[in-house]
């Protein structure tokens, strides 16, 4: 799926590379890979989610069940030296996938 500019929010998933200290350096969306651009400012938050919403129950020791979270950085294609595209991320609980947020 291509993003359209006036569709630029998305929910599918998407390979995120991280360096050793846990830094996004790559994502790879539509089949193509975005490098992170290293001299960018990037932003990592969590948020909550609303277990009580989901009504999901979990045994003791499942883990963490709320913290959603979240990163803004800013890419472009290897070989291109196009403008930078802002990605936003974000992964749900215990979840091992991430999710395409936002492309602006």
């Amino acid at each position: 799926m291509t993003l359209a500019p006036e569709s630029p929010t998305t929910g599918h998933a998407v390979d995120v590379r991280f360096s050793p200290d846990g830094t996004p350096l790559a994502i790879r969306h539509d089949g193509r890979i975005w490098m992170v651009d290293p001299d960018v400012h990037t932003a990592h938050w969590f948020t909550r989610d609303a277990w009580w919403e989901t009504r999901t129950r979990a045994a003791v020791g499942t883990g963490d069940l709320v913290s959603v979270e979240h990163w803004q950085v800013q890419a472009r294609p290897p070989q291109d030296s196009g403008e930078l595209r802002t990605f936003t991320l974000r992964r749900e609980p215990l979840a091992e996938v991430w999710q395409l947020e936002s492309i602006s």
